[in-house]
Protein backbone atom coordinates (compact mmCIF):
# COMPACT_ATOMS: atom_id res chain seq x y z
CA UNK A 1 0.00 0.00 0.00
CA UNK A 2 1.33 3.08 -0.91
CA UNK A 3 1.23 6.27 1.07
CA UNK A 4 -1.73 8.79 0.61
CA UNK A 5 1.02 11.71 0.80
CA UNK A 6 3.41 12.28 -2.26
CA UNK A 7 6.33 13.79 -1.78
CA UNK A 8 6.72 17.26 -3.55
CA UNK A 9 9.18 18.06 -6.01
CA UNK A 10 9.74 14.21 -7.18
CA UNK A 11 9.46 13.85 -11.03
CA UNK A 12 6.60 11.11 -11.95
CA UNK A 13 7.06 9.62 -15.36
CA UNK A 14 9.27 10.73 -18.30
CA UNK A 15 8.11 8.81 -21.12
CA UNK A 16 10.48 8.93 -24.18
CA UNK A 17 8.65 11.04 -27.20
CA UNK A 18 8.32 8.66 -29.50
CA UNK A 19 6.26 6.11 -27.64
CA UNK A 20 3.68 8.95 -26.23
CA UNK A 21 0.87 6.99 -28.50
CA UNK A 22 1.30 4.18 -26.21
CA UNK A 23 -0.51 3.05 -23.64
CA UNK A 24 1.40 3.78 -20.56
CA UNK A 25 2.66 0.93 -17.82
CA UNK A 26 1.76 2.95 -15.21
CA UNK A 27 -1.80 3.37 -13.31
CA UNK A 28 -3.80 6.12 -14.45
CA UNK A 29 -2.68 9.38 -11.98
CA UNK A 30 0.36 7.27 -11.04
CA UNK A 31 3.63 9.26 -8.96
CA UNK A 32 6.80 8.18 -7.55
CA UNK A 33 6.60 8.26 -4.03
CA UNK A 34 9.33 7.60 -1.13
CA UNK A 35 8.13 5.23 0.98
CA UNK A 36 11.18 5.87 3.76
CA UNK A 37 14.63 7.04 3.56
CA UNK A 38 17.54 7.19 6.10
CA UNK A 39 19.33 3.72 4.69
CA UNK A 40 22.63 3.76 3.63
CA UNK A 41 22.83 2.43 0.35
CA UNK A 42 19.11 -0.49 -0.68
CA UNK A 43 19.30 -3.06 -2.87
CA UNK A 44 18.00 -6.41 -3.67
CA UNK A 45 14.25 -6.53 -3.26
CA UNK A 46 12.56 -9.47 -3.61
CA UNK A 47 8.49 -10.03 -3.19
CA UNK A 48 7.30 -12.96 -0.82
CA UNK A 49 3.81 -14.74 -2.13
CA UNK A 50 1.90 -12.60 0.00
CA UNK A 51 2.83 -9.31 -1.61
CA UNK A 52 5.63 -8.57 1.31
CA UNK A 53 8.72 -7.41 -0.32
CA UNK A 54 12.24 -7.43 1.83
CA UNK A 55 15.40 -5.76 0.76
CA UNK A 56 19.00 -4.66 1.80
CA UNK A 57 20.34 -2.05 3.91
CA UNK A 58 24.14 -3.13 2.52
CA UNK A 59 26.38 -1.54 4.18
CA UNK A 60 23.95 -1.96 7.49
CA UNK A 61 24.24 -5.86 7.48
CA UNK A 62 20.75 -5.85 7.38
CA UNK A 63 17.68 -7.06 5.84
CA UNK A 64 14.68 -5.27 5.95
CA UNK A 65 11.09 -5.85 5.44
CA UNK A 66 8.04 -3.67 3.66
CA UNK A 67 5.15 -5.11 4.08
CA UNK A 68 1.67 -5.41 1.81
CA UNK A 69 0.14 -3.03 4.14
CA UNK A 70 3.01 -0.70 3.95
CA UNK A 71 4.88 -1.15 7.30
CA UNK A 72 8.78 -1.11 7.05
CA UNK A 73 10.64 -3.27 9.87
CA UNK A 74 14.08 -4.69 10.22
CA UNK A 75 13.73 -9.14 8.63
CA UNK A 76 16.91 -9.96 9.89
CA UNK A 77 20.29 -7.77 11.37
CA UNK A 78 23.03 -8.92 10.80
CA UNK A 79 22.41 -10.94 7.93
CA UNK A 80 25.83 -11.23 6.16
CA UNK A 81 26.12 -8.00 4.35
CA UNK A 82 23.51 -9.31 1.79
CA UNK A 83 23.04 -7.93 -1.16
CA UNK A 84 20.78 -9.50 -3.90
CA UNK A 85 17.08 -11.41 -2.62
CA UNK A 86 14.94 -13.66 -4.11
CA UNK A 87 12.67 -16.18 -3.33
CA UNK A 88 12.21 -20.06 -3.85
CA UNK A 89 9.02 -21.75 -4.49
CA UNK A 90 9.43 -22.91 -0.75
CA UNK A 91 9.57 -19.70 0.67
CA UNK A 92 12.92 -19.74 1.73
CA UNK A 93 14.84 -16.08 0.64
CA UNK A 94 18.14 -16.52 -0.64
CA UNK A 95 20.57 -13.91 -0.63
CA UNK A 96 24.26 -13.40 -2.06
CA UNK A 97 26.01 -12.94 1.47
CA UNK A 98 28.60 -10.22 0.95
CA UNK A 99 30.45 -10.54 3.91
CA UNK A 100 32.26 -13.86 3.21
CA UNK A 101 31.60 -14.37 -0.92
CA UNK A 102 28.97 -16.73 -0.33
CA UNK A 103 24.65 -17.69 -1.03
CA UNK A 104 23.13 -17.97 1.82
CA UNK A 105 19.50 -19.47 2.34
CA UNK A 106 16.59 -18.11 4.85
CA UNK A 107 14.08 -20.17 5.91
CA UNK A 108 10.69 -18.27 6.61
CA UNK A 109 12.03 -19.34 10.59
CA UNK A 110 15.39 -17.18 9.92
CA UNK A 111 17.18 -20.21 10.22
CA UNK A 112 20.35 -19.92 7.50
CA UNK A 113 22.07 -22.89 5.17
CA UNK A 114 25.28 -21.50 3.51
CA UNK A 115 24.44 -22.75 0.31
CA UNK A 116 27.86 -22.06 -1.62
CA UNK A 117 30.95 -20.83 -0.31
CA UNK A 118 33.40 -21.25 -3.38
CA UNK A 119 33.45 -22.56 -6.94
CA UNK A 120 35.78 -25.62 -7.50
CA UNK A 121 38.37 -24.59 -4.59
CA UNK A 122 38.60 -21.03 -5.43
CA UNK A 123 36.34 -17.76 -3.51
CA UNK A 124 33.59 -16.30 -5.79
CA UNK A 125 34.02 -13.09 -6.53
CA UNK A 126 30.72 -11.93 -4.94
CA UNK A 127 27.71 -13.13 -5.55
CA UNK A 128 25.51 -9.98 -6.72
CA UNK A 129 21.97 -11.25 -7.84
CA UNK A 130 20.08 -14.19 -9.17
CA UNK A 131 16.88 -16.01 -10.50
CA UNK A 132 14.77 -18.83 -9.80
CA UNK A 133 13.28 -20.17 -12.84
CA UNK A 134 10.17 -22.10 -12.96
CA UNK A 135 11.71 -25.50 -12.45
CA UNK A 136 13.65 -24.30 -9.27
CA UNK A 137 16.66 -23.64 -10.85
CA UNK A 138 19.25 -20.91 -10.09
CA UNK A 139 21.25 -18.53 -11.96
CA UNK A 140 23.24 -15.83 -10.59
CA UNK A 141 25.81 -13.29 -11.57
CA UNK A 142 29.20 -12.89 -9.69
CA UNK A 143 31.07 -9.49 -10.51
CA UNK A 144 33.90 -8.08 -8.60
CA UNK A 145 33.33 -5.38 -6.00
CA UNK A 146 36.22 -5.10 -3.88
CA UNK A 147 34.57 -4.09 -0.53
CA UNK A 148 36.72 -2.67 2.06
CA UNK A 149 35.63 -5.17 4.94
CA UNK A 150 37.26 -7.99 2.94
CA UNK A 151 39.72 -10.17 4.59
CA UNK A 152 40.68 -11.86 1.62
CA UNK A 153 43.54 -11.80 -0.73
CA UNK A 154 43.39 -10.76 -4.81
CA UNK A 155 40.27 -12.10 -7.12
CA UNK A 156 40.41 -15.63 -7.60
CA UNK A 157 38.32 -15.92 -11.04
CA UNK A 158 36.52 -14.60 -13.68
CA UNK A 159 33.30 -13.09 -13.46
CA UNK A 160 30.82 -15.26 -14.62
CA UNK A 161 27.17 -16.32 -14.67
CA UNK A 162 26.52 -19.54 -12.93
CA UNK A 163 23.28 -22.48 -12.75
CA UNK A 164 22.68 -23.86 -10.02
CA UNK A 165 19.93 -26.94 -10.59
CA UNK A 166 17.66 -27.64 -8.18
CA UNK A 167 18.73 -29.69 -5.26
CA UNK A 168 22.28 -29.55 -6.10
CA UNK A 169 25.41 -28.03 -4.53
CA UNK A 170 27.64 -27.51 -6.99
CA UNK A 171 27.23 -25.15 -9.70
CA UNK A 172 27.96 -24.54 -13.28
CA UNK A 173 29.27 -21.60 -15.39
CA UNK A 174 27.01 -21.15 -17.80
CA UNK A 175 28.39 -17.45 -19.35
CA UNK A 176 31.62 -16.58 -18.99
CA UNK A 177 32.49 -13.74 -21.94
CA UNK A 178 30.76 -11.04 -19.97
CA UNK A 179 32.91 -7.86 -18.80
CA UNK A 180 30.98 -7.38 -15.39
CA UNK A 181 27.94 -8.99 -15.52
CA UNK A 182 25.16 -7.79 -12.50
CA UNK A 183 21.31 -7.58 -12.73
CA UNK A 184 19.92 -10.91 -13.75
CA UNK A 185 16.27 -11.89 -14.39
CA UNK A 186 13.88 -14.47 -16.68
CA UNK A 187 10.52 -14.64 -17.87
CA UNK A 188 7.72 -16.37 -16.12
CA UNK A 189 8.02 -19.41 -18.65
CA UNK A 190 11.37 -20.16 -18.20
CA UNK A 191 12.63 -20.24 -21.17
CA UNK A 192 14.25 -16.63 -21.47
CA UNK A 193 17.14 -15.26 -19.63
CA UNK A 194 18.11 -11.49 -19.64
CA UNK A 195 22.06 -10.71 -18.00
CA UNK A 196 23.25 -7.14 -17.63
CA UNK A 197 26.70 -6.50 -18.54
CA UNK A 198 26.90 -3.26 -16.31
CA UNK A 199 30.79 -2.95 -17.55
CA UNK A 200 30.07 -2.84 -20.87
CA UNK A 201 26.68 -1.05 -20.89
CA UNK A 202 24.56 -3.88 -22.70
CA UNK A 203 22.47 -5.93 -21.48
CA UNK A 204 21.90 -9.70 -23.63
CA UNK A 205 18.83 -11.93 -24.46
CA UNK A 206 19.63 -15.88 -23.80
CA UNK A 207 17.64 -18.87 -24.59
CA UNK A 208 17.07 -21.60 -21.82
CA UNK A 209 17.44 -25.05 -22.81
CA UNK A 210 17.25 -28.41 -20.65
CA UNK A 211 19.37 -28.65 -17.66
CA UNK A 212 20.15 -24.59 -17.58
CA UNK A 213 22.09 -24.49 -20.77
CA UNK A 214 21.73 -21.47 -22.35
CA UNK A 215 21.90 -20.70 -26.16
CA UNK A 216 21.21 -17.88 -28.44
CA UNK A 217 22.86 -14.68 -27.23
CA UNK A 218 21.88 -11.87 -28.99
CA UNK A 219 22.43 -8.05 -27.71
CA UNK A 220 18.79 -6.73 -26.18
CA UNK A 221 19.58 -3.20 -25.60
CA UNK A 222 22.71 -1.17 -25.54
CA UNK A 223 21.94 -0.24 -21.65
CA UNK A 224 23.72 -2.12 -18.68
CA UNK A 225 21.82 -2.18 -15.37
CA UNK A 226 22.17 -3.24 -11.40
CA UNK A 227 19.09 -4.72 -10.95
CA UNK A 228 16.26 -6.04 -13.33
CA UNK A 229 12.62 -7.31 -13.26
CA UNK A 230 10.07 -8.17 -16.19
CA UNK A 231 6.46 -7.51 -16.21
CA UNK A 232 3.13 -9.10 -17.26
CA UNK A 233 3.63 -7.88 -20.64
CA UNK A 234 7.32 -8.74 -21.06
CA UNK A 235 8.39 -5.77 -20.41
CA UNK A 236 12.08 -5.72 -19.06
CA UNK A 237 12.92 -2.78 -16.45
CA UNK A 238 16.46 -1.95 -16.20
CA UNK A 239 18.14 0.32 -13.48
CA UNK A 240 21.16 2.60 -12.67
CA UNK A 241 19.85 6.32 -13.49
CA UNK A 242 16.34 5.65 -12.69
CA UNK A 243 14.99 2.74 -14.39
CA UNK A 244 14.62 2.28 -17.83
CA UNK A 245 11.85 -0.08 -19.73
CA UNK A 246 12.01 -1.79 -22.67
CA UNK A 247 9.63 -3.70 -24.39
CA UNK A 248 10.47 -7.38 -25.25
CA UNK A 249 11.50 -6.50 -28.53
CA UNK A 250 14.37 -4.18 -26.41
CA UNK A 251 12.73 -0.91 -27.40
CA UNK A 252 12.88 1.62 -24.82
CA UNK A 253 9.02 2.70 -23.92
CA UNK A 254 9.76 4.52 -20.63
CA UNK A 255 11.89 5.75 -18.58
CA UNK A 256 11.08 6.74 -14.62
CA UNK A 257 13.12 9.30 -12.96
CA UNK A 258 14.35 8.73 -9.44
CA UNK A 259 15.46 11.25 -7.09
CA UNK A 260 18.46 9.52 -5.93
CA UNK A 261 22.20 9.56 -6.99
CA UNK A 262 21.88 5.31 -8.05
CA UNK A 263 18.85 3.08 -8.35
CA UNK A 264 19.85 -0.29 -7.36
CA UNK A 265 17.53 -2.29 -8.12
CA UNK A 266 13.60 -3.47 -8.43
CA UNK A 267 10.87 -5.42 -8.35
CA UNK A 268 6.51 -5.54 -8.10
CA UNK A 269 5.20 -5.95 -4.46
CA UNK A 270 1.55 -5.55 -2.83
CA UNK A 271 -0.95 -7.92 -2.94
CA UNK A 272 -1.81 -7.70 -6.61
CA UNK A 273 1.74 -7.30 -7.54
CA UNK A 274 1.06 -3.81 -9.00
CA UNK A 275 3.51 -1.76 -6.90
CA UNK A 276 6.75 -1.20 -8.77
CA UNK A 277 9.22 -1.23 -5.88
CA UNK A 278 12.35 0.68 -6.27
CA UNK A 279 15.69 0.39 -4.08
CA UNK A 280 17.58 3.82 -5.05
CA UNK A 281 20.77 4.71 -2.71
CA UNK A 282 19.34 6.13 0.64
CA UNK A 283 16.11 5.49 0.23
CA UNK A 284 12.91 3.10 -1.06
CA UNK A 285 9.87 4.14 -3.76
CA UNK A 286 7.26 3.19 -5.00
CA UNK A 287 4.74 3.91 -8.07
CA UNK A 288 1.43 2.51 -8.86
CA UNK A 289 1.32 0.14 -12.41
CA UNK A 290 -1.44 -0.93 -14.55
CA UNK A 291 0.80 -3.69 -15.60
CA UNK A 292 2.23 -6.49 -12.60
CA UNK A 293 4.93 -8.25 -12.03
CA UNK A 294 5.37 -12.16 -12.79
CA UNK A 295 8.16 -13.67 -10.35
CA UNK A 296 7.15 -13.44 -7.41
CA UNK A 297 7.17 -17.47 -5.86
Amino acid sequence: MLKEIVIAGLVALTAAPAFADMKPITAAGAKLEKLAGGFSFTEGPACDRDGNVFFTDQPSDRIMEWSAGGKLSTFMQPCGRANGLCFDAAGNLWACADAKNELWRIAPDKAVTVVLTNYEGKLMNGPNDLWFSPQGDLFFTDPYYKRDYWKRGPKEMDECVYHLPKGASNPTRVISDLKQPNGIIGTPDGKTLYVADIGAGETYRYSIGNAGSLSGKKLFCNLGSDGMTVDSEGNVYLTGKGVTVFNHAGKQIEHIEVPESWTANICFGGKDRKLLFITASKGIYGIRMRVHGVNSQ
